[in-house]
């Protein structure tokens, strides 16, 4: 696993190269590698760890995402910070099948560094939500499913946002 900083080193050297070519007459080369810079540049962006971990996510393999993440020793130094927050997101999910206060301050902290998609924002008050309403905190709970159902443009969580209101009232 690469520093941050690395892939963007890498791909500045990539560039110049890339423009060494060129000037050499190597025009196809030059392309190559100008495309080529592409690759750390997503990177960046985008951690293939957490990317990995989402693939094994979608088929219901918590055990090898939470593999991937491992991989992952210092958080600061390898994620930008919206990353971070998915790092946090995807470790309180994982966390909810067994350790309910684990997750939470998980997805707290996915809230504070942020996550790039209103949807997975939603899954996260969601369970913030049930965790609160689990320690009877129903105020607190009651706002986080409004927060949740106005996230959730789509409609994709809509009946467990409905069930979880009707839980609610038996509290």
């Amino acid at each position: 696993m690469f520093h941050k900083n690395i892939k963007l080193i890498l791909a500045g050297l990539l560039v110049v190269a890339g423009v060494w070519q060129f000037t050499e007459s190597n025009i196809g080369n030059g392309i190559f590698l100008i495309l080529l810079t592409a690759i750390p540049i997503f990177l960046y962006f985008k951690n293939e760890f957490i990317l990995l971990a989402f693939l094994k996510l979608r088929k219901q393999d918590f055990e090898g995402a939470n593999k991937w993440l491992s991989y992952i020793k210092n958080p600061e130094g390898a994620l930008v910070r919206k990353q971070q927050g998915y790092l946090n997101y995807l470790q309180g999910i994982m966390l909810s099948q067994t350790n309910i206060n684990q997750a939470e301050k998980h997805f707290k902290k996915a809230i504070e560094l942020g996550l790039s998609m209103d949807m997975d924002l939603a899954v996260a008050k969601l369970n913030l939500a049930g965790v609160a309403m689990s320690r009877r905190r129903k105020l607190e709970a009651t706002n986080l499913l409004n927060e949740a159902k106005k996230l959730d443009k789509q409609g994709m969580l809509k009946e467990q946002i409905t069930m979880m209101k009707e839980q609610m009232k038996k509290i």
